[in-house]
């Protein structure tokens, strides 16, 4: 079992993650109300690294250096390019995680298990997918065409690339178990990197478009509502703005002279009672373009043995994909905050079972032709 130290010191680095975590993403956020709420999350993980480090100093021990770790930066570094809300869902698994570790621990950490679970509820807040009733969650049941959840940017590169490698070396294996030559695995491989890229695009456009004619239906339907019903409109703002800390009276006035101006009023209705962004409702070219360049580029791993001519080809092209895939699978892990290497060995794993069953079915292919 850890000593007492021991656990105060990895509190107090996994504390200073945290708040590093929530200091880049208010940066990397263009919401300036979602910037400040990062903010504030990013203060209240300094005050528990500074019990942490109170702790350690009262014990004599020495407090390390203060540097985020390469799950941070990464995870910084795709909310600047990405948009926060695609990592969102691996910071909230973290926040659930802390809020497990402190209820095991007990004693001095059990005083942070409910701020951690706040931590917790504000992230889904962010993301759309809060479990308390809270105002927003009231409304949305009542009126039924409230609709969200966006894929996030981050998990379809990563899966658009794996499934890249997968298909395509499954398929190559596949081929050069039943014998043909060198040019024919060519010419089937690129085949295959084509068809599968163009499959992706198309499906990631239709899903894309679709979500976004609905997104913007609700947002219509919402500015019909705003015309039609302005009391019941600015009732349910209100109601917002009080779970936001507003007395009743303060956000019954914000409330109505917000209402004064109906673009306005439209677009602080849509981004607090649906949660959208009425500037990013996604694009499905973009999407597209970023579902077929990450499949490609995942389906020309097993083809480049092929186009320098290696006299092992497909050995070849095995270790390398499974090579890939090991690295791609140890992101995975390091995004979820799970075992790097668990997650390399089963995506290695899943894909040689794939790669198998197509490499054995061509050899008997092969024969039996």
């Amino acid at each position: 079992m850890e000593s007492r130290t021991d656990l105060w010191l990895a509190n107090l680095v996994d504390e200073r993650d945290g708040a590093a975590l929530y200091a880049g993403l208010a940066q990397a956020e263009r919401d300036p109300e979602r910037a400040e709420t990062f903010r504030r999350l990013s203060l209240s993980e300094h005050r528990h690294a500074e019990t942490w480090a109170k702790k350690l100093r009262g014990a004599g021990v020495a407090l390390p250096p203060e540097h985020p770790s390469a799950r941070v930066r990464l995870l910084v570094w795709l909310a600047r390019r990405f948009g926060t809300q695609s990592v969102l869902p691996f910071v909230m698994a973290t926040e659930a995680g802390d809020a497990a570790k402190y209820a095991a621990q007990g004693g001095d950490a059990t005083a942070m298990v409910s701020e951690e679970r706040e931590h917790q509820a504000t992230l889904g807040s962010l993301r759309g997918t809060a479990e308390a009733p809270a105002p927003r969650d009231t409304i949305t049941r009542r009126e039924r065409w409230h609709r969200t959840g966006r894929a996030g940017g981050v998990r379809a590169a990563i899966f658009g690339m794996n499934d890249g490698i997968v298909s395509n070396v499954s398929l190559v294996l596949g081929v050069a178990g039943a014998g043909v030559g060198h040019r024919a695995l060519i010419v089937t491989g690129v085949s295959g990197l084509l068809a599968g890229a163009c499959s992706m695009a198309v499906g990631e456009y239709t899903s894309v478009a679709s979500q976004r004619d609905l997104l913007v239906r609700q947002i219509e339907l919402e500015r019909r509502e705003l015309a039609e019903a302005p009391q019941e409109e600015a009732a349910e703002l209100a109601l917002i703005l009080m779970q936001k800390g507003l007395s009743a009276q303060q956000a019954e006035d914000v409330a109505s002279e917000i209402l004064k101006n109906p673009e306005q009023a439209l677009d602080t209705l849509v981004r607090e009672e649906l949660g959208l962004d009425p500037a990013d409702l996604g694009s499905p070219v973009q999407a597209a373009l970023s579902s077929f360049s990450m499949f490609a580029i995942g389906a020309v791993v097993p083809l480049l043995p092929f186009v320098w001519g290696s006299s092992h080809g497909p050995a070849t092209a095995a270790v390398l994909s499974g090579g890939v895939l090991g690295a791609v699978g140890a992101l995975v892990g390091v995004l979820s905050g799970s075992s790097a290497l668990k997650s390399a060995l089963r995506m290695i794993a899943l894909a040689a079972v794939a790669a198998g069953i197509t490499f054995a079915l061509g050899k008997l292919f092969g024969v039996v032709l």
